[in-house]
């Protein structure tokens, strides 16, 4: 069975360029063997990016050995939904491209909260 997104439909792709994804296959597909659930698909912006590396989870910084690039503002990238979440609540969220979240987001995030911050990504992310 097809991995569904937030709105019921089938999971769309979130990025390639970097290759994101739990499995780095360009999707926020999800397993038993990904503990963080990385399902959101997020726009990153540098107030995301910031937000992040201060609670401990440095996006910007490449780790070759995880086949992490290290992201700039516009990258597409499944984040996981519990951070999202925290960055929501402490007023840094980023953009989500919903048609390719996973359905499995529902478990942490309601669908309203996603929806404030939902996006089509824009030709040019330099704004973000």
């Amino acid at each position: 069975m097809a991995d569904l997104n937030v709105l019921g439909a089938p999971l769309e792709p979130c990025g390639t360029e970097p290759l994101t994804g739990f499995y780095r296959d360009g999707c926020c597909s999800t397993g038993d063997e990904d503990l963080g659930r990385h399902t959101i698909c997020a726009v990153v912006t540098v107030e995301f990016l910031s937000h992040q590396r201060s609670i401990g989870n440095d996006l910007s910084t490449p780790m070759p050995a995880y086949r992490f690039p290290g992201l700039v503002p516009g990258d597409r990238w499944c984040v996981t939904a519990l951070n999202w979440l925290r960055a929501h609540e402490d007023g840094f969220a980023c953009p989500v491209v919903l048609a390719s979240t996973h359905e499995r987001t529902l478990e942490s995030v309601p669908l309203e909260v996603l929806r404030r911050y939902a996006v089509d990504v824009p030709d040019d992310p330099a704004g973000l």
